[in-house]
């Protein structure tokens, strides 16, 4: 009877790939015909499945630039970032994205010392870096089992030094797991997807006016009051907008 059911959920397994390969070759079949909001409907039937991929983001990226839709074309591209960092056709794709933008914000300045931080920690995104560590700690046992199992002094040395060499690697990566997990709980970015939205200094419709952003500009969400969101942009100003005019990235 086990093995009855262990047989039918690999089946049932096997049956949803299927259909996920089949509605991607589908979507992309149509993206390459150049029906693009058709493509985009079978891209959408593979997320409401709660099938989620950076190749998926992206091809859904690319189907809205192509359609001109500058928020949730900048928005895929940025959610494909987020399963698959430093990616250079993503990268590329999202630039000319992000060069449709009315808004043109220059980020605040970092040091050296940040810049190099984020360059290595932002390398790989958080369970990357996880699964990275566990990959060396594998090879650390193993090749100390090998230093403990030969007889020969030089391979023995040889050995111990690969081990002690896959153990600091490993703690390295587990440290930068540490790290861009903080990094990523500390931040909470957000794609403005209304035409035009003003930034108003308290969550208020009576409030002053203190900038305006449009479609397709990345924010930070800081905090939430009601039907209002503080955020934050990259140039470092703050504000509050109504929390209907952007969407997290964060919401897999």
């Amino acid at each position: 009877m086990r093995i009855v059911l262990i047989a039918l959920v690999g089946l049932l397994c096997n049956l949803g790939l299927a259909q996920e390969k089949a509605l991607f070759n589908r979507a992309t079949d149509l993206y390459n015909d150049g029906k693009f909001e058709e493509a985009l409907d079978y891209y959408q039937r593979i997320l409401d499945n709660n099938k989620h991929s950076a190749e998926l983001y992206f091809n859904m990226g690319n189907a809205n630039y192509k359609l001109e839709n500058i928020g949730p074309s900048i928005y895929y591209y940025e959610k494909a970032l987020l399963l698959k960092p430093n990616d250079a056709e993503i990268l590329n794709n999202l630039g000319y994205a992000q060069n449709m933008r009315l808004d043109a914000i220059e980020e605040m300045p970092k040091t050296a010392l940040q810049n190099v931080y984020n360059k290595i920690v932002g390398f790989f995104n958080f369970e990357q870096w996880g699964y990275l560590a566990i990959g060396l700690m594998t090879l650390f046992v193993l090749t100390y089992v090998l230093y403990y199992l030969l007889f020969t002094a030089f391979n023995k040395r040889l050995f111990f030094i690969f081990s002690i060499l896959f153990l600091l690697l490993s703690m390295a990566s587990l440290s930068m797991a540490y790290f861009a997990y903080n990094d990523y709980k500390k931040n909470n970015p957000a794609i403005i997807f209304a035409r035009e939205v003003v930034v108003a200094a308290e969550p208020n419709e009576q409030s002053e006016r203190v900038f305006t952003l449009h479609e397709g500009t990345k924010i930070n969400v800081v905090e939430a009051l009601e039907d209002w969101s503080k955020i934050r942009i990259a140039d470092g100003q703050i504000g509050w907008i109504p929390s209907d005019s952007f969407k997290a990235l964060k919401d897999f």
